[in-house]
């Protein structure tokens, strides 16, 4: 549901390979103001996780706004949206940052962030959209993203073992 005087932050992430040392994520976000004028934010990070990239385009929609905003988050990311209405963030919190199955929670770090940026804003509402559905401003962010991963260049070197196994379950409650 959209409150008046919104801003919407339309995001999507994108990564190939995903979870792999080779993977190369990107994320995008469109900020729309009230009086319908847009910034477009995107960026990229390899290796990655589509999840990170999920994240971060949540990360930056959010910082691009000014404080004290009505925000209305579009999402594709059913983990991003579910993580903010059904406060699995809270519950995350609550265990110091453990699931339900007492693992440390994947990109607790984006998390963090995430909460400081929502925390500066009058109202963050999630609205989850199904991708790939025709959802004009979640195609156009998802072209975005998909764009920005393939510019992505190794930032950071491979972790040992296998470098993204805790990110990319799904024990998040």
């Amino acid at each position: 549901m959209s409150t008046p005087h919104a801003i919407t932050v339309v995001t999507d992430g994108a990564c190939s390979a995903n979870g792999t040392d080779d993977a190369r994520g990107g994320w995008a976000a469109i900020v729309i103001a009230p009086d319908g004028t847009e910034e477009v934010l995107t960026g990229a990070e390899a290796p990655s996780t589509n999840n990170r990239m999920e994240l971060m385009a949540a990360i930056e929609g959010l910082a691009a706004a000014p404080d004290g905003s009505a925000i209305e988050l579009v999402t594709d990311s059913s983990y991003l949206a579910k993580a903010i209405s059904d406060d699995w963030l809270g519950s995350w919190q609550k265990r110091g940052w453990r699931t339900a199955g007492k693992k440390p929670v994947a990109n607790r770090d984006l998390w963090e962030r995430l909460l400081a940026q929502m925390a500066r804003h009058a109202s963050v509402e999630p609205r989850l959209v199904r991708g790939h559905a025709g959802h004009e401003l979640n195609e156009r962010a998802d072209r975005l993203a998909q764009d920005a991963a393939a510019t992505a260049e190794a930032t950071t070197p491979p972790m040992d073992g296998s470098p993204y196994s805790d990110q990319l379950g799904l024990d998040i409650t």
